[in-house]
């Protein structure tokens, strides 16, 4: 188990299409931390290295694939993963609008349009490890390069997040890291608040280029806007000050709305 801050805030708000809301609880976002390192425990079992095998763009996706599906088991029935895999978004909210709207569709579970979006609202969920400085100023600087499987942390420099498209919302973000050789959440924010602007323009993917994809990286003023709706973060001094520092604010230096927990 590892020790975590988590934020006295009982209840996070789910906006919907149709401008109205609903109200869950968060608790389970950390019940989710827990599931996740068992089943990466589990994983680190095997003899083949899954990290590797599956390289870092890739591993990043399913350590949000991972937590996501952790966040349904802990939730209890409130959220279901979206039938679709271009679907959005990623768990779809089982309240009463959710539940009706979900039996309405009952025949049409393979159809990507009625899932994306899915107008009853739910939660999108995107991971990220961060960046750290080029090869060439670790060999300038005398020093290493983070391989897979070692703790990027003290080279961070900067994180964000990645989207499809810029209407994205309701943004459960998680960051990661290795600890002892295996991913770890570090971190997990959330926003129900997030706007166009908080979305760069559009990246089309270039032919030959590693991006299948058209994409859009969040703005430095959403990624503020993420890390003051942080919900758990690893009780990590290192972790705690990159945090602070990278967003010009105070939110883990004295925050006496938090609380030490085992996860």
């Amino acid at each position: 188990m590892m020790r975590y801050l988590k934020r006295r805030r009982h209840f996070i708000e789910v906006r919907r299409e149709d401008k109205t809301a609903c109200k869950v609880e968060t608790c389970p976002f950390g019940e989710a931390i827990s599931f996740f390192n068992e089943r990466i425990a589990k994983l680190a079992e095997f003899e083949i290295d899954i990290a590797r095998l599956l390289g870092m763009r890739n591993l990043s996706a399913f350590v949000g694939e991972l937590y996501g599906a952790s966040v349904i088991k802990a939730a209890g029935g409130l959220y279901r993963k979206n039938p679709h895999q271009d679907g959005y978004p990623d768990l779809l909210v089982m309240d009463g609008k959710g539940r009706q709207e979900w039996e309405r569709l009952a025949g049409q579970l393979r159809d990507k349009k009625p899932f994306s979006p899915f107008r009853p609202g739910g939660i999108e969920i995107k991971a990220t490890v961060g960046s750290v400085p080029s090869p060439q100023w670790f060999q300038k600087n005398g020093l290493q390069k983070p391989d897979i499987g070692d703790s990027r942390i003290e080279f961070l420099r900067g994180y964000d997040w990645k989207a499809h498209h810029r209407g994205t919302n309701n943004l459960l973000g998680i960051m990661w890291d290795f600890v002892k050789g295996v991913p770890c959440i570090t971190a997990v924010f959330y926003s129900h608040e997030l706007t166009q602007a908080d979305w760069g323009g559009i990246i089309q993917p270039r032919e030959g280029g590693g991006n299948t994809t058209s994409v859009s990286i969040m703005t430095r003023a959403g990624v503020r806007r993420m890390y003051e709706g942080w919900l758990y973060v690893l009780d990590s001094p290192r972790c705690r000050e990159f945090l602070d520092q990278y967003n010009n604010g105070t939110q883990f230096q004295a925050d006496l709305a938090s609380c030490a927990i085992e996860l």
